[in-house]
């Protein structure tokens, strides 16, 4: 299953960005293969860089690869609860009012990295046990619908948006 494999009616059009950014890799495959790509990311960042903002309000490096981790752990409850067909309304998140308590740049990179790898391992296994019917699951998630995996498809180019954005912008 690939990204083509969704329908528009599966995700907000707010998301169409990132999914477009995950690429043309299976969940499995591209869940697993990012990972290895954004943690060789991470580690080559000089470490005068993490701490650093291109602009006033903007996130640091490290506030970055927390707020990756945050909204894969949230985002992967959605996917579960939709999973196992918990017809609950989820609320939305926001990611700027997680990041200005995060404390990310009071923990030193290896362990940010060290986090993203065990949330992303949880991921994998989490993805993996899903059937096809579970993952075609649709709930609602900030009053729109949202797919199982439609949710994998978003990490993978969410965490691609912003490695590029700190290719551009930060390096």
């Amino acid at each position: 299953m690939t990204r083509d494999d969704l329908s528009k009616n599966e995700y907000n059009p707010y998301y169409e960005g990132y999914i477009i950014k995950a690429g043309s890799r299976t969940i499995d495959s591209g869940l697993k293969s990012n990972a290895d790509e954004v943690v060789s990311f991470f580690e080559a960042i000089p470490e005068n860089k993490l701490e650093y903002r291109y602009a006033e309000g903007k996130w640091t490096i490290k506030e970055i690869l927390q707020h990756i981790v945050d909204t894969e752990r949230i985002f992967t409850y959605r996917a579960l609860c939709f999973a196992r067909q918990d017809k609950t309304p989820l609320p939305g998140y926001e990611q700027d009012d997680y990041a200005n308590v995060c404390r990310a740049n009071n923990r030193p990179m290896r362990a940010l990295i060290d986090e993203y790898v065990a949330v992303r391992a949880a991921s994998v296994s989490l993805f993996n046990s899903f059937s096809e019917d579970m993952l075609k699951q649709i709930g609602n998630a900030s009053n729109s619908n949202l797919s199982v995996r439609a949710v994998a498809f978003i990490l993978l180019g969410h965490e691609n948006h912003h490695c590029t954005i700190i290719r551009e912008r930060y390096l």
